[in-house]
């Protein structure tokens, strides 16, 4: 198999695991409350994460860290898995899996934003267009099928969807700028992340888990394992393995569309006709931005 092929082989297998991931948050929250839930899917994401590190005689990276590197990744561990997947999976609970999750999508939009203040970076005209054209998209899928009614969707759940991705996008600018192993990062983020939730977890009592849960913990643990562990790697693979990144990171855009199936045909939720109609405007606004990116 071509290096090409083994690329498209591997980002492939992430976008599959990666799509199935709405339908794994909405079966895990029918019997779990959102702590317990996230807590769970960040021990196993740490255990999975230590196991990719001890795979690949990556050891020694860990205890080569000096005490900034460590605040670091404390601070990222705070972000990214506490408050991000906290606020977007309260989303989740108010939201159908269709909406929440390509409201979350916003995030390269947002990326550019907040680039001014963090990274001193000028914004372009073409910038604002893209901003209008994935928010007219936001839109459009929260109106769940009903396009010129208003209060179609829980107001404060498409707040948490869309305002994850200020977390998401703050996470993404930080991460970038630490040049370490992305593994031995990712390990460190969910490491520290996991022992916030658990003290939030003990103090809340929220760990009392009443009445069988075993789907809940399943799709709990299928979230760690892959969304937040597995598919990293395989997507970390596909981008080392490809020629060139452009085409590789394009078919990350597969994901939310073939989400819908999943959530269709597992969920049984009713595909409103304005939500791949919102997704195709919000990645419109995106790949505008990408192109302006691109050519400047």
């Amino acid at each position: 198999m071509s290096r090409l092929h083994k690329s498209y082989v591997y980002a492939l297998l992430a976008v599959f695991f990666w799509s199935t991931i709405p339908t794994a948050f909405k079966i895990s929250l029918r019997e779990l409350d959102v702590l317990p839930m996230l807590t769970i899917a960040s021990l196993t994401s740490a255990t999975v994460l230590l196991v990719i590190i001890i795979a690949g005689n990556k050891t020694h990276l860990l205890v080569m860290n000096s005490a900034r590197e460590l605040i670091s990744s404390a601070l990222l561990g705070l972000i990214n898995p506490a408050l991000y997947y906290i606020i977007l999976l309260n989303a989740y609970k108010l939201l159908p899996a269709q909406i929440a999750q390509p409201l979350n999508m916003i995030w390269p939009i947002i990326l550019v934003f907040l680039s001014v203040p963090l990274l001193k970076q000028k914004i372009k005209a073409r910038s604002y267009v893209a901003l209008l054209i994935s928010f007219a998209g936001v839109y459009v899928i929260s109106s769940q099928g009903n396009l010129f009614s208003r209060g179609q969707a829980d107001i404060k759940g498409v707040l948490l969807a869309t305002g994850s991705s200020v977390f998401w996008a703050l996470y993404f600018i930080l991460n970038v700028r630490d040049k370490r192993d992305e593994a031995v990062k990712l390990f460190l983020n969910f490491l520290f992340g996991s022992l916030y939730l658990v003290i939030a977890l003990l103090f809340s009592h929220k760990w009392q888990i009443t009445g069988p849960a075993v789907k809940g913990m399943t799709a709990a643990i299928y979230v760690g394992v892959f969304e937040m562990g597995i598919a990293f790697l395989f997507w970390l693979k596909a981008l080392q393995t490809a020629e060139t990144s452009d085409r590789i990171s394009n078919l990350v855009y597969l994901a939310p569309f073939l989400s819908l199936v999943f959530i269709h045909f597992i969920l049984h939720e009713p595909v409103y006709y304005t939500t791949p109609a919102g997704l195709v405007l919000i990645i419109a606004g995106i790949w505008l931005q990408n192109r302006r990116t691109a050519t400047v």
